[in-house]
């Protein structure tokens, strides 16, 4: 009976030991009904290798296409003086390798950040890892629990979350409504700083906020005005720093945020302000504090992209131009066009997902990649075909694109 029992504990230890692994639950078992659910509502984002290639192509699955998906407006991705000051860069050292706050900082992040400043008109700069490090972490530095944000409905989401992460109180006004603004503003003088956010070039809908009668409201309140120039920069003003200039916008309530990696061709954020202001997120903001600084070739790319902006204008002429003939060509075979369309973001309205995703596929076929936008990124009922424009795609892609959809493409 001994021998029995000391041979069939073993036995009754391994089958409770199944039954207990069979019935522990796979903390991730709902990740497959979640993709599948996605899935059935064409929201499913798929991922590709995508090789860039001279005037604004690039490659997929050995196929070459017009890369209309990107945001290299100016065409200084591929641009020799930019890769040469990269590669110049390069001989000292690939990355910055600590925060800028600790060892990180080199000549090349410190010349960048006196360039930009001198770029934007402002007593400083600072980077940031990115455009959406540099918008999160400028306005959680700037408010907290006693403050209150007030947001644009469309404004990008670094902005949205960064306003959420403040723990600030959160209001959202209508698109572009200064009377539903002021109204909120007339409503908020018990908190202790206002802090009001925009986008100057809105990302998805490719019109302009009124930066003037933004700027008078915040004077108007004492309150604090972010501008994210990341999709106006290099394009808009007679020197191409962004909509602020365009608009001939000048006042110490605003602060202007920009990006490196869309018109500069390079990749990272800023922030231009006063000394005091950029001392101040040098010291707060904790998406910078606590982010290895830029690789030095980058700092040094971005600066080529500078001068290159201030010394050849007729690229930002010449995206302008033949941003409005896309629209103007487009309207005319009845696509929808949202009104206030302005400068190389040309969205075309498309309704559903499914519908969005056939279209982009029925371009790529002919030999064009068109950003298909859908919800969560646009509100349901609004997906669309994103065009983005390039002075890389010269007249021949701007020609390929027109024809690709008056001759392959119906409207909706």
């Amino acid at each position: 009976m001994q021998v029995y029992f000391v041979c069939f504990v073993p036995f009754v230890v391994t089958i409770f030991s199944s039954l207990r692994e069979s019935t522990v639950a796979n903390p991730f078992n709902w990740l497959n009904d979640e993709l599948a659910s996605l899935e059935t509502r064409s929201l499913v984002r798929g991922r590709r290798e995508v090789q860039s290639l001279a005037g604004g192509c690039c490659q997929i699955d050995g196929r070459k296409l017009w890369n209309f998906a990107g945001n290299d407006y100016l065409g200084f991705v591929r641009d020799p003086v930019v890769i040469a000051a990269a590669q110049d860069a390069l001989n000292e050292g690939v990355g910055a390798g600590a925060s800028a706050l600790v060892t990180g900082r080199t000549h090349w992040h410190a010349e960048l950040e006196q360039r930009l400043a001198e770029f934007k008109g402002t007593e400083a700069a600072i980077l940031f890892p990115t455009g959406f490090a540099a918008n999160f972490g400028t306005i959680v530095s700037l408010v907290g629990s006693e403050d209150i944000v007030f947001c644009d409905r469309l404004n990008h989401a670094s902005l949205i979350d960064g306003a959420r992460h403040s723990k600030a109180r959160f209001r959202v006004y209508p698109h572009c409504n200064m009377n539903a603004l002021r109204t909120e503003l007339e409503k908020s003088a018990e908190f202790r700083r206002r802090l009001i956010v925009t986008d100057s070039l809105f990302s998805m809908d490719g019109d302009v906020a009124p930066l003037a009668e933004l700027t008078s409201l915040a004077e108007q309140f004492n309150s604090m005005l972010l501008v994210d120039e990341a999709h106006a920069t290099g394009i808009f003003g007679d020197r191409g720093t962004g909509l602020l200039e365009a608009q001939n916008v000048k006042s110490g309530n605003v602060v202007a945020v920009g990006t490196l990696s869309k018109a500069i061709g390079a990749q990272g954020g800023f922030v231009a302000g006063s000394q005091s202001f950029c001392d101040w997120l040098w010291n707060t903001a904790r998406t910078s504090m606590f982010s290895t600084a830029l690789a030095p070739p980058i700092c040094a790319a971005a600066q080529a992209s500078l001068k290159l902006i201030e010394t050849e204008p007729h690229r930002r002429e010449w995206l302008r131009s033949a941003s409005l003939r896309v629209v103007e060509a487009l309207r005319s075979q009845e696509w929808e066009i949202p009104d206030g369309v302005d400068g190389p973001i040309i969205p075309v309205l498309t309704g559903t997902p499914e519908n969005t995703i056939k279209l982009s596929k029925q371009l790529q076929q002919q030999g064009l990649l068109v950003a298909a936008i859908r919800p969560p990124t646009v509100p349901q009922g609004k997906s669309r075909l994103r065009i983005s424009l390039s002075h890389a795609h010269g007249e021949e892609g701007v020609e390929a694109l027109i024809q690709a959809f008056e001759k392959f493409m119906s409207p909706i």
